[in-house]
């Protein structure tokens, strides 16, 4: 009888059931580096316990099922009543309770916030980066509303909350609360002072009636939302909650979801107001002053966010050729492999070491630090968000044809891995806000040349590179049309800087050789053949 002809050989097994935490070697030293001792001790349970939740297959299953599962909008009920209500997956709602119950809104309450959230985001995203956005706007609410101390008084506790309650209801009534973004309109895009949507006083203090149109709406079924409105003293922010405290609706007026390259599970929206009641947030005309703190913690949480896809894509790559054979032996151990998957883990530990030390000046709140994140965050949102592509495609192709199968789950992390490049300001608003900082905040270089210059004597490389920044800063001529070049050799010296003193000396020599001394081609893969590539690639091992 002739032999089957299904027989299953040379497959690689699932990547589930592990920690996603003491999995990512990086990301533990990262944390270990910058928590308190104390802080440290609660806070590694914790967060292993949450990279075991996202390594689950339970997990990784709701995410792929909310991908597969886009919202729906639902304009109206059956009896012909407008309702605007967008209904998700279950599964939605299973990871954005995860989300919310593991302190992913909760980083301003607590000691060592920022890294403790910023490795939890990381992980989080790993396991479906949609349901981030609500997660992402809800805490970098928080800075925003301290323009009004009393307005966050009220709603603080609620953001902060460890309880995600989907119901439709006053937000005093509810444990906890979700916050949403309204900003961009369809004539100004990233030009948010071009925003027509009107903003008129009523008679209570601080209430006003919005009329306008908002072209990109982020997480439309949350349950407040800050946005940005033309009042008669000038462009203002405004707090609109989705339900009014007599527990009649808001005017919200969903007029279509986005149909989007990547991030499906989550909703984009177009809305109209057309006599939203709203609260000020701030003065009037201090729009821009008042939601900047909320625009760059947002921005933190894309540099997170790319981090966080770059490492699974890592670590789906390294797995894979962990088990698949070739021509006699793993692809693992086939010398030109080995350069392609040293090489992208390279760039995830340089962008998940660069993510953590930004969360950590935000916990240490001085004024250095401040300074710091004025330039290193537009500067690290520039770079990491742009690497995040390549790096997701180049490991997809480690997959071979099964990295082009929606199964393998490689085709998700591709198209998800633009879009923290074009939210929250892309490449050009990035590399123009990296040269605002650079023109009138000098204390934001004094903070960065302080920084980066931690590292001196340690590498030629990284000393040449540093050289050749301060010549190119000396030079301010027609830098508009070299920004970019700019805020890329800006991020790429913080990442040397940072490797070169807390990464293994193997994976500093190929950061340095490869990104700073010019040792590499431009495609991943062509690092120098003498590094210790294999140790490199041991390192990135998803293995607990």
């Amino acid at each position: 009888m002739a032999g089957s002809t299904h027989t299953v050989t040379n497959q690689v097994p699932p990547l589930v059931q592990y920690d996603v935490f003491g999995a990512d070697r990086a990301l533990v030293e990262a944390v270990e580096r910058h928590l308190a001792a104390d802080v440290l001790e609660e806070a590694r349970p914790e967060l292993s316990g949450l990279g075991h939740t996202v390594g689950s297959a339970q997990v990784q299953e709701w995410g792929a099922q909310a991908n597969e599962n886009p919202p729906r909008l639902r304009t109206h009920d059956r009896y012909g009543h407008r309702i605007d209500e967008v209904d998700f997956h279950p599964s939605w709602h299973r990871l954005l309770g995860k989300g919310v119950s593991a302190g992913l809104t909760a980083a301003w309450r607590r000691p060592g916030g920022h890294v403790r959230r910023a490795a939890a985001f990381l992980m989080w995203t790993q396991a479906e980066a949609g349901n981030g956005c609500p997660l992402s706007m809800t805490h970098a609410a928080v800075p925003a509303l301290r323009a009004d101390p009393a307005l966050a008084a009220r709603w603080e506790p609620r953001l902060t909350s460890t309880v995600y309650d989907r119901a439709l209801l006053p937000a005093g009534r509810k444990p906890g609360a979700l916050f949403g973004m309204g900003m961009t309109e369809k004539q100004g895009g990233s030009d948010v002072r071009a925003n027509t949507t009107a903003a008129r006083p009523l008679a209570e203090d601080g209430a006003y009636e919005l009329t306008g149109h908002k072209w990109f709406c982020s997480a439309p079924m949350s349950d407040a939302f800050l946005v940005l409105a033309r009042a008669p003293g000038g462009l203002t922010c405004f707090l609109v909650p989705r339900v009014l405290e007599d527990g009649t609706r808001n005017v919200f007026l969903i007029q279509r979801l986005k149909d989007k390259l990547g991030n499906r599970s989550n909703a984009s929206a177009e809305v109209e107001f057309d006599g939203t009641w709203a609260r000020r947030v701030g003065d009037e005309g201090a729009g821009v002053r008042t939601i900047i703190g909320m625009v760059a913690a947002t921005r933190l949480d894309c540099v997170l966010g790319s981090a966080g896809l770059m490492r699974q894509a890592v670590a789906q790559a390294v797995h894979h050729c962990t088990y698949r054979e070739a021509f006699g032996r793993t692809l693992l151990d086939q010398p030109l492999m080995r350069n392609v998957l040293a090489d992208l883990a390279v760039e995830s530990e340089a962008a998940t070491t660069l993510a953590l030390r930004l969360a950590a000046a935000y916990d240490d709140g001085g004024e250095q630090e401040r300074a710091l994140l004025r330039i290193a965050v537009p500067a690290a949102k520039y770079w990491v968000t742009k690497r995040c592509p390549p790096v997701a495609v180049e490991a997809a192709e480690c997959l071979g044809g099964n990295g082009y199968v929606e199964e393998s789950g490689l085709p998700r992390l591709v198209r998800e891995s633009p879009l923290n490049s074009i939210w929250e300001g892309a490449g050009n608003v990035q590399a123009l806000d990296v040269l605002r900082a650079l023109r009138h905040e000098p204390a934001a270089l004094d903070a960065y040349l302080r920084e980066v210059g931690q590292a001196r004597g340690a590498d030629h490389r990284l000393d040449a590179a540093i050289r050749n920044l301060l010549t190119e800063l000396s030079d301010l001529e027609g830098v508009e049309g070299r920004a970019r070049r700019l805020a890329e050799r800006l991020a790429l010296v913080l990442q040397g800087s940072l490797l070169v003193r807390y990464a293994p000396p193997e994976v500093a020599d190929a950061f340095c050789a490869g990104r700073l001394g010019g040792d590499a081609g431009a495609a991943f893969g062509t690092l120098p053949h003498t590094l210790d590539l294999a140790s490199v690639v041991e390192r990135a091992r998803p293995v607990s």
